[in-house]
């Protein structure tokens, strides 16, 4: 499958998630490629009288977001947010995802938990078996100490951690943490993974959202599907 096609399964997946917005919501917005066909479609319905305010999951949705006359919210308020919308970079058959890819899973997830629905869109590269393997997994930690960190996610995970970089340099969250990332062979029990990695010292927020998704959408080249998740 071509990169072309990859961008108009994702840009399909947005465009079903558009269909959930209502007149007067307040939005979440997430970060990442499919998300920049989903903002770009809401600037749309803006353009042509839909009224919404968003939530941004990162500087660079934030500024998206703009640019298409989408209004903001002020990062710092108590916010109620109807819907948040996003992609993931893997989605198990429990609906339970790996995110942060993009380096931005501590707002993402920070948007996603205050939202009363939670909507996943991908394609259908992103659905596995089972968590982990192709996709390592991001956490995010704190600078001080950070090596000392590693090295105890890598001893409860028994598996490669590694600093993520960008241009030669670590990679710094908007935050200012760091990002490592961990090639776990296969993540059983996420929701008890979850747990232990936020019980270690220096870790911020892992990338595993569990049991959060409300409604899935995958675009496949058959199709896009739709599946609202039991809770």
């Amino acid at each position: 499958m071509t990169s072309f096609d990859l961008e108009n399964l994702k840009k399909a997946a947005a465009l079903k998630a558009v269909e959930f917005v209502r007149d007067g919501m307040v939005v979440g917005l997430g970060t990442g490629s499919t998300a920049k066909h989903l903002i770009l479609a809401l600037g749309e319905q803006v353009r042509t009288g839909l009224k919404l305010r968003g939530v941004p999951t990162s500087q660079e949705t934030a500024r998206l977001a703009r640019e298409v006359s989408i209004p903001l919210i002020d990062a710092e308020n108590r916010w109620e947010i109807d819907v948040a919308i996003d992609g993931a970079d893997q989605v198990d058959p429990d609906f339970n995802l790996i995110k942060g890819g993009g380096g931005a899973l501590l707002k993402e997830k920070i948007v996603a938990w205050s939202a009363k629905q939670f909507i996943v869109m991908v394609d259908h590269t992103k659905q596995v078996p089972v968590l982990g393997g192709s996709f390592p997994l991001p956490i995010e930690i704190i600078p001080f100490g950070w090596g000392s960190t590693a090295r105890e996610i890598g001893a409860l995970t028994n598996s490669r951690v590694v600093l993520r970089e960008r241009n030669g340099a670590p990679f710094k969250t908007e935050a200012g943490h760091l990002i490592v990332d961990v090639h776990i062979n296969r993540i059983d029990q996420p929701a008890d993974l979850e747990t232990a990695l936020n019980l270690i010292p220096g870790v911020v927020e892992t990338g595993l959202f569990v049991g959060r998704t409300n409604i899935l959408i995958v675009s496949t080249p058959d199709g896009v599907q739709t599946v609202h998740v039991p809770r």
